[in-house]
């Protein structure tokens, strides 16, 4: 399978990671998916709700943990979050998985986490990145590379690497191939490039 939706959560997507909440997975034959405990429905966590999640993370259809990460703005408390957060850190070392992150005004708070996980060779993919230059500069010093949806910092975009840019419909009412064009055409490159180069990083990420 070519994967070049790198998250979405149109159940019926295809060439997609489908995100999944814990709670929730159901896997339907022939798809791949991450799974996780989303920032939104962060609060009233039960250890059964972690459970779940730790069953399901190692699933086969399962290639990554999340999303998880740091929503200052909607969600459990931030120090809610960010234990949270940590036991997905946790679990994606456990399982050998990469880790997507959701991360709303938090990233200092994400790469906090992620330095005293102690998970330098951890993959993390911060989805739907809406960020500044600065923000982005931030992320992408310490590895992690950035997924851009239909929404998107044009000069943010401009100053990724093109070997950690990816590219994703999340929940937006579009497709991978509108997200791509809208992408390609800030870029100034060609949109059959992109597409080879996020398909070629959505298998390093996700270790295809």
């Amino acid at each position: 399978m070519t994967l070049i939706d790198f998250h979405t959560h149109h159940q019926q997507a295809r060439q997609a990671l489908i995100s999944m909440d814990a709670r929730d997975f159901s896997p339907q034959a022939g798809k791949v998916y991450s799974v996780g405990l989303h920032p939104w429905r962060s609060a009233h966590v039960s250890l059964h709700d972690l459970e779940r999640l730790n069953e399901a993370a190692r699933c086969g259809q399962v290639l990554a943990i999340g999303e998880t990460g740091i929503d200052t703005l909607r969600g459990a408390s931030v120090e809610e979050q960010t234990m949270l957060f940590r036991h997905h850190v946790t679990l994606a070392q456990e399982v050998g998985k990469p880790l997507i992150v959701h991360s709303v005004r938090s990233a200092q708070q994400v790469i906090k986490t992620y330095r005293e996980q102690r998970a330098g060779g951890l993959p993390l993919a911060v989805h739907g990145f809406r960020g500044n230059e600065r923000v982005a500069q931030m992320l992408l010093k310490e590895g992690f590379y950035l997924s851009f949806g239909a929404r998107f910092n044009a000069a943010a975009l401009a100053m990724t690497p093109a070997d950690r840019m990816l590219i994703e419909t999340d929940s937006d009412p579009v497709n991978i191939h509108e997200v791509a064009a809208m992408v390609a055409l800030s870029l100034g490159i060609d949109e059959r490039l992109l597409l080879r180069r996020v398909a070629e990083n959505c298998k390093r990420f996700l270790c295809l």
